[in-house]
C-alpha cells in the first residue's frame, strides 16, 4: 500500500512492481487511484506535496547500514594489504600518518560508533526526515531494539508537532503503535476499520503471551 501511494505522489524511493505477461496491472491500479492534497490552515488548497517527501523502506536502512559495514572491513584491511605486498616499515609509518589513511580511519571510527551504541537506523532516519514534508516508512522499527523502538516513536511524534511532518507509517511493533500519537487502521480488517492499538491482533499475541508467563516476572515486579 505505501509503494501505491507513493506512486501515486512520485516520491522519492517509490519502486516498480513487477510486470505479469504485457500488462501492467500494478500501473493500471495506481492509475485508477485518485488524492486530494487538503487545504492549509487558512483553507487554501495545497497545489503540491512537499518537494523533500519520500518513501524509506526497511530495505534502504539495511543497505546503508552494510555499506557501513563495508566501509570499516576496507579501512580495516587497507594497511593490512600493504603489509601483505611486502611494503617496508617507514612507508607503512608514512602510510600511517598520511591524509588517506585519515579519511580511511575516519570511515572505521564512523562506523564503530554508530554499532557500539545501536542506534544506526535511528540517526539514518533522523539523517533523511526534514522539516515541512511527507514521509512513508515501512517498518522502520526493523534491527531496533523494544527501547529504541519506542525512542524512535517518539522522535516521529517530536517531528510531527514541531516540525510540520506527517507519517504514514506501516508497522507490527506494539512499542511503536503505543507511543506514536497517531490514527491506526488496520489493514487486516475488511474494510481497513481505524482501531485502537490493544485491539491489533499482533499486539493482542504480545499481550497474551506475557500473560502466559506472568510467574516468571513474579520475582522483578515492583509493589
Amino acid at each position: 500500500m505505501l509503494n501505491i501511494i507513493a506512486n501515486k505522489l512520485n516520491l522519492q524511493g517509490f519502486e516498480y512492481a513487477n510486470q505479469l505477461g504485457s500488462v501492467s496491472y500494478f500501473g493500471k491500479f495506481v492509475d485508477e487511484c485518485s488524492y486530494t492534497l487538503g487545504d492549509d490552515e487558512e483553507g487554501n488548497q495545497f497545489d503540491r506535496v512537499p518537494v523533500k517527501s519520500r518513501y524509506i523502506k526497511s530495505e534502504d536502512i539495511l543497505y546503508e547500514i552494510k555499506k557501513i559495514q563495508q566501509e570499516q572491513i576496507l579501512a580495516d584491511g587497507y594497511v593490512y594489504e600493504h603489509v601483505r605486498r611486502g611494503m617496508p616499515r617507514e612507508q607503512r609509518e608514512a602510510l600511517r600518518n598520511s591524509y588517506q589513511m585519515k579519511k580511511q580511519m575516519e570511515c572505521i571510527i564512523f562506523s564503530q560508533e554508530k554499532y557500539s551504541n545501536g542506534e544506526t537506523t535511528m540517526q539514518l532516519l533522523d539523517d533523511y526526515i526534514e522539516p515541512d514534508a511527507l514521509y512513508l516508512l515501512d517498518e522502520p522499527e526493523v534491527s531496533l531494539s523494544p527501547e529504541n523502538q519506542t525512542k524512535l516513536a517518539e522522535s516521529l511524534n517530536r517531528s510531527a508537532r514541531f516540525l510540520g511532518c506527517q507519517f504514514i507509517i506501516s508497522t507490527h511493533s506494539p512499542f511503536m503503535l503505543g507511543t506514536l500519537n497517531a490514527k491506526i487502521y488496520n489493514l487486516d480488517s475488511k474494510e481497513m476499520e481505524e482501531a485502537k492499538w490493544t485491539e491489533l491482533e499482533n499486539v493482542k499475541y504480545f499481550f497474551e503471551f506475557f500473560e502466559k508467563h506472568r510467574k516468571d516476572f513474579l520475582p522483578y515486579t515492583r509493589d
